[in-house]
């Protein structure tokens, strides 16, 4: 029997989901999104440009062999890094790696990589130093693969629990070129349903992307840290939802929202 009424079919029919990410990774999302129902807006607000070779760079990796622990930060970690890596020699056989988020792990096992720490649950620095007992970093030299400017959370921990912490910045983060107007007349004709952030920066920049920001803030952002969940709120987002890390995260925390009583038809 029926009512007239169309039915949705999938936990996300019928909603249209602007996704943020960079371009390298925004494909996985896109398709998490689409097999629940959903349609995809793809406007990346951050995209990555690897750091090329330089001589700081190669003297910096000339340490590699000598490092207990190399802990990657993000997959675009992996990515940028791993020419470097092969540039100076390869990976050391016997080297630990540690990754932040489970996604990280799996690129880094994709390179040949087999032993590899890496939190079950949550994907940021903080998961990974719960597994890193603090007695053992004592002595120990760490080399963190990072974006430019990263945050010094993880290294002043480290640093606190007696390592000797050395970066290798092997990527920055741009603000993209202006999006394709098609999008632009998309998000200003209040066509979104939600927004997808997986940075506090990828928000700014959407807000600098767009001529008249003031509609979208009305949109529900879905943040998959309680960082990037208070940044939007700073910056004038009116309904933040923070959900678990990961595509995953973001995918279930959005499937939640919309099954509820509050989401409306």
């Amino acid at each position: 029997m029926t009512d007239g009424k169309p039915r949705r079919t999938a936990p996300l029919a019928g909603r249209v989901i602007l996704v943020t990410r960079p371009r390298a990774q925004a494909a996985a999302l896109m398709k998490r999104i689409q097999e629940a129902g959903g349609e995809t807006l793809v406007l990346p607000t951050v995209e990555i440009e690897p750091i090329g070779p330089s001589p700081g760079l190669a003297s910096t990796l000339a340490q590699l062999a000598r490092c207990d622990l190399a802990v990657f930060v993000s997959s675009n970690a992996v990515r940028c890094a791993w020419p470097l890596i092969a540039g100076a020699g390869g990976w050391p056989r016997g080297l630990r790696a540690a990754a932040v988020g489970r996604s990280t792990a799996e690129d880094l096992r994709a390179h040949g990589v087999q032993e590899v720490l890496a939190p079950e649950q949550g994907g940021d620095s903080d998961a990974l130093l719960r597994l890193l007992e603090p007695q053992e970093m004592v002595g120990r030299k760490v080399i963190v693969f990072r974006g430019q400017g990263g945050r010094e959370h993880l290294a002043d921990t480290l640093r606190g629990r007696g390592a000797e912490v050395i970066y290798v910045e092997c990527y920055r983060r741009v603000k993209p070129a202006a999006p394709p107007q098609a999008v632009l007349d998309r998000i200003r004709a209040g066509a979104l349903d939600a927004i997808t952030a997986t940075s506090a920066q990828g928000l700014i920049n959407l807000l600098d992307l767009l001529d008249d920001a003031g509609a979208v803030r009305a949109v529900p952002v879905f943040a998959m840290h309680p960082r990037i969940g208070a940044a939007a709120q700073s910056i004038g987002f009116r309904q933040v939802v923070v959900t678990d890390s990961g595509d995953e995260g973001l995918l279930r925390g959005m499937m939640i929202f919309f099954s509820g009583p509050a989401a409306g038809g």
